[in-house]
C-alpha cells in the first residue's frame, strides 16, 4: 500500500487591512485587457517553500524543521510595495508585488531552505520575496502591462508584521488551487 501524497507549501498569508490596495493594483493590470488569470484575493500569500507533492511522513518533519528555525524568530514588519515580473519585463510570465529590502524576511526564509536541504529537497536559487497577483498567458497587449508595472513600481501598499508561518495543501481544480491549512507556527 502506498501512502498518499499531499501537495504542500509554506507561506506568509496576508493582513486582511491591505487586501484591497492589492485588489486597486489588480484593477488596473484588468485594464490592460491582457491574457491573465488573476489570484484570487483569499490566494494571495507570500510563498516561502514549495515542496510539490510530500508524504505525511515528509509533514512532520517538515513541521520540526520550522519549529527549529522560528525558535530563533520573534514577530517582525515588513513594507509591501512595488510590483514586478518573473522572469523580466520583456518576457511576462508571472506578475508579483514585492516588499522593501527586509534582511529578517530573507534570513527567515534562507535559515527555512537551509533546514528543508537537509530533508532533501532543493535549495532555492534566486529567492525574491513576493505575492503573485497574476500570470500572463500570452504577450497579448504586453505593452500596456510594462506600463503598468511602471506605474507601480514604487507603489506602497502599507505595513504587515509576520507573526506566523501557515504549512498549506493546495488542491488543484479546473478554476483555480483550493488550499487549507495544515499547521499553524508561531513566531
Amino acid at each position: 500500500m502506498t501512502s498518499s501524497k499531499i501537495r504542500c507549501f509554506l507561506a506568509i498569508d496576508i493582513e486582511p487591512k491591505l487586501i484591497a490596495n492589492i485588489e486597486t493594483i489588480q484593477e488596473e493590470f484588468k485594464k490592460t485587457n491582457a491574457d491573465i488569470k488573476y489570484v484570487p484575493m483569499e490566494n494571495i500569500h507570500f510563498t516561502l517553500k514549495f515542496f510539490g507533492d510530500i508524504s505525511e511522513e515528509s509533514i512532520d518533519k517538515v513541521s520540526i524543521a520550522i519549529n527549529n528555525v522560528i525558535k530563533n524568530y520573534s514577530p517582525f514588519e515588513i513594507a509591501i510595495s512595488g510590483s514586478g515580473a518573473f522572469p523580466n519585463e520583456d518576457y511576462i510570465k508571472v506578475i508579483w508585488i514585492g516588499i522593501s529590502k527586509n534582511s529578517t524576511f530573507i534570513n527567515l526564509q534562507n535559515d527555512l531552505d537551509n533546514e528543508f536541504k537537509k530533508l532533501g529537497f532543493k535549495k532555492e536559487k534566486n529567492y525574491t520575496a513576493h505575492l503573485t497577483i497574476g500570470r500572463m498567458k500570452s504577450p497579448k497587449n504586453k505593452k500596456e502591462v510594462k506600463n503598468v508595472l511602471d506605474l507601480f513600481k514604487n507603489y506602497e501598499i502599507g505595513f504587515m508584521k509576520i507573526s506566523n508561518l501557515s504549512l498549506k495543501s493546495s488542491q488543484l481544480t479546473s478554476n483555480r488551487p483550493i488550499y487549507s491549512e495544515i499547521a499553524n507556527f508561531e513566531l
